[in-house]
């Protein structure tokens, strides 16, 4: 007898069969064609917009230039661009032309360049300017298949510009390159690749990590089902697209329901975009929602007026209850939901409005859980953080809290037709059509992934509960095994520390010792703004971290987090460290998870500090 969830699978592939992304794009730029599809801009300057038509249009055009500079069926080209119109028009230029596209990270070094465009033996490179063009020109000579090279910014160097390659495409489009492209459209099958993107690497060299056609479009019908994507959503993108989840919403998903995507070039122009444009919907990972939450707390510690932060708290109290009443198997009694009414139009709704952030509908985290604590604070403002779970290896989240159907602190339940399971060491596995067919050139740690039964092995920790909901615990690998033979979760203690506000980040240590201690960064948002509160004006935050009143303050409060800790997993000694750890400082990845190998390396002799300090 087949299972329900074999059932829902057969009938998803069944809707999808036959279909690319290139027949996706065609069918919405045929069903939409008028409506916004890209906005982008240069700095304060007028939004210009792409409509869908527009878009595909220009997609063909290029596909025909990339042709007439010899791209085949199968090359690899690189992209090393930020969020901005020329990445997606390059990225589905070389699909369309039968190439796969591989976005680097854009914050990679040279040395990690030469392994990735070695390793996937890339062909042409589309760039965005000086800066990247600087790392790959000494690459020339370790890279014999690496034929051209366009850069975005004319001004960069010699290479073909982004506006020359606009004029070699209008050209070839008018020439037998634009029935090559069809040709090779046509041959697209939903077993190949549709992009290759490399594993951020918080251990070892990147892994390169196929995505299909096929695991794509998959997805897509699943976020329809969930009800985690809606026709015309209006999104913001600004997370690297070398990130698998960006990636879904800037592109794929973007395609499936004819959305309006506007691009932040930087990070730090976030804020003020997301003001603008007032997405419909919002994706962050934890560091993401950490440093929103951070911004907050800021404005409300500088609130002088009394009475106005106890309306805060006391609307804030009514958001968390109400959200916590939404969640799946609990009722939202008449009377609390008045009260919340009441209380968001009257304070939260206000407060959402100055993130830009009051008409989204679906808010999202991923790419590590969400902390409770930030979970707790955004459900104060009547937010319903969705934490859904996923890898690049699996095209994304193959579980997800849903609107209708979420439980705060999980990271919700598998999606139609996935199944997922605990291994009897804990590991959660999952099986089927989103799982990456393997790695690139990597046939044994292919093996390692994936099993011969086909459960993809997720590296991760958790469980799963009585109504299907799966909680993640800690990376398999990064558990803490102290010297005593306790396992300890790092994630849990860090979790614990981080929702201190002075502290940006933390990482919490003590494999093969006798207890844990911790290093610890202030917030750079944070820390200054409470510093002026109490007359403290810093210069750095070096300076704030040596200050007694900001360490005692940081010692009482890290007091508090271990109250919340079971005894072997309180820390014991920790240091707060003159710097930020950033993704250009190494100690990041470029989705801001912590690189552990990294900073247990440079941060060796503190960490044996600490614990000669209680030898």
């Amino acid at each position: 007898m087949t299972s329900p969830v074999i059932e829902q699978r057969a009938e998803i592939e069944a809707q999808t069969a036959n279909l690319t992304l290139c027949g996706l794009l065609r069918a919405t730029a045929e069903a939409h064609g008028d409506l916004p599809a890209y906005s982008d801009r240069e700095g304060d300057a007028a939004w210009e917009t792409l409509t869908w038509r527009q878009f595909r249009d220009k997609v063909l055009q290029l596909a025909a230039g990339l042709v007439s500079l010899g791209l085949q069926p199968g090359d690899r080209v690189a992209l090393m661009l930020p969020n901005r119109i020329e990445h997606v028009l390059a990225d589905q230029a070389v699909v369309h032309a039968g190439g796969v596209p591989v976005t680097f990270y854009a914050t990679l070094a040279s040395d990690q360049i030469r392994y990735v465009a070695a390793d996937c033996d890339v062909r042409i490179a589309v760039l965005d300017g000086a800066s990247e063009l600087a790392r790959w020109e000494p690459l020339r000579a370790d890279l014999p298949g690496l034929d051209k090279i366009i850069v975005r910014d004319a001004a960069a160097g010699p290479h073909l510009s982004w506006a020359a390659f606009e004029v070699l495409s209008h050209e070839a489009a008018a020439s037998d390159a634009a029935a090559e492209v069809s040709r090779r459209i046509d041959a697209i099958k939903p077993a190949d690749p549709v992009t290759l993107l490399y594993t951020s690497g918080t251990t070892g060299n990147p892994k390169g990590v196929v995505i299909t056609h096929g695991s794509v479009l998959y997805e897509c019908k699943t976020a329809e089902m969930s009800g985690s994507t809606t026709m015309g959503v209006r999104w913001v993108s600004y997370l690297p697209l070398a990130h698998i989840a960006e990636r879904m919403f800037t592109l794929y998903l973007a395609f499936y329901s004819a959305g309006h995507t506007h691009f932040c070039h930087n990070t730090t122009d976030l804020v003020r975009t997301v003001g603008e444009v007032k997405p419909t919907a919002f994706f962050g990972v934890p560091r993401v929602w950490e440093k929103i939450q951070a911004g907050i707390q800021a404005l409300l510690t500088m609130e002088q007026d009394e009475a106005r932060r106890a309306a805060v708290a006391a609307a804030m109290e009514v958001g968390r209850e109400y959200v916590q009443s939404c969640q799946f198997g609990s009722t939202t009694s008449d009377e609390l939901a008045a009260r919340f009414t009441a209380a968001d139009a009257a304070v939260l709704t206000p407060i959402k409005g100055l993130l830009g952030l009051d008409q989204a509908v679906n808010v999202v985290s991923a790419a590590a859980p969400l902390p409770p604590q930030v979970a707790a604070f955004f459900a104060g403002l009547g937010m319903k953080i969705l934490d859904v779970y996923g890898m690049t290896e699996t095209t994304g989240a193959f579980t997800t809290n849903t609107p209708t159907a979420f439980r705060l602190g999980t990271v919700g339940r598998p999606v139609p037709g996935i199944e997922v399971k605990i291994a009897d060491d804990g590991e959660i596995l999952a099986r089927g059509p989103l799982n990456t067919p393997g790695y690139l050139n990597l046939p044994d740690q292919t093996k390692v992934l994936l099993d011969e039964d086909g459960w993809l092995h997720t590296g991760d920790i958790g469980t799963i509960d009585a109504d299907g909901f799966v909680s993640v615990v800690d990376r398999k690998k990064e558990l803490i095994i102290t010297s005593g033979g306790e396992n300890i979760s790092p994630a849990a203690v860090e979790n614990a520390l981080v929702a201190i506000p002075l502290v940006g980040q933390a990482l919490a240590f003590g494999d093969r010792r006798k207890f844990v201690v911790a290093l610890l960064t202030l917030d750079g948002e944070v820390a200054p703004a409470w510093a002026r509160a109490r007359g403290i004006e810093p210069s750095s935050l070096a300076e704030l971290a040596e200050n007694p009143v900001v360490l005692q303050a940081v010692r009482e409060a890290v007091a508090a987090a271990n109250e919340q800790l079971a005894r072997v997993q309180q820390v014991k000694r920790w240091r707060l460290l003159p710097v930020e750890w950033t993704a250009e400082s190494e100690e990041l990845t470029p989705t801001f998870k912590l690189k552990r190998r990294i900073i247990h390396n440079k941060y060796a002799d503190v960490i044996d500090s600490l614990y000669a300090e209680m030898d």
